[in-house]
């Protein structure tokens, strides 16, 4: 072993977080050695903080600190409108770019009978109880264009489709600057499907 057992353990400890490999574990295990012994007690703090005081929004089952999330509660959102996202983390990037004003629904995972995921294992039926007796509602699948994504899409389709619901689902196309030839055949798929008139 090169590191001291310490030095080792903090890696290890890094290595667990996802897209963290030997460097990066490596480069900020020594980088906490130069913070001063506040700033090592805040750290490790606010990482059991997050862990002690986090838990899924009772509504929605995004990420919050209190039984209901801030977006839930905000009453100048519309009610009516509901973006189907695969998880939080999905929340945060549309929250970033500031433009949706609707509200969310967390499935928490994608339908995948090779995994081992069926409808029930995901947060299909919370969706179904927030809708009824909401007047004009629309759902927005925002799901990954994905084997996973696209089964997902089709189930909550087909249980919203007798049903006084609108459903709609993200536009899918090219992104600028990528060529053709790099794309997969889904994605060109989606692009020819969801083509507008210019």
């Amino acid at each position: 072993m090169i590191y001291p057992e310490s030095l080792s353990n903090a890696i290890n400890s890094f290595k667990r977080l996802p897209g963290i490999g030997e460097k990066s574990a490596e480069r900020f295990s020594l980088s906490i050695l130069e913070l001063d012994e506040d700033e090592i007690n805040a750290f490790a703090d606010s990482i059991k903080q997050c862990k002690k005081t986090l838990r899924r929004c009772s509504i929605c089952g995004h990420l919050t600190d209190n039984e209901t999330c801030s977006i839930c509660t905000d009453t100048n959102r519309k009610d009516n409108v509901i973006c189907v996202v695969e998880d939080f983390k999905s929340v945060f990037m549309f929250e970033k770019s500031g433009s949706f004003q609707g509200k969310y629904h967390v499935l928490n995972g994608l339908i995948s009978p090779m995994e081992g995921i069926y409808p029930e294992d995901i947060n299909i039926s919370g969706l179904a109880k927030r809708l009824e007796g909401i007047k004009d509602a629309e759902i927005i699948l925002a799901l990954k264009p994905s084997v996973e994504g696209e089964t997902t899409t089709l189930y909550i389709k087909k249980i919203f489709e007798n049903k006084n619901v609108k459903v709609t689902r993200l536009s899918y196309g090219i992104p600028m600057g990528v060529d053709i030839d790099y794309l997969d055949s889904l994605t060109l798929d989606k692009a020819l499907l969801d083509r507008k008139e210019i």
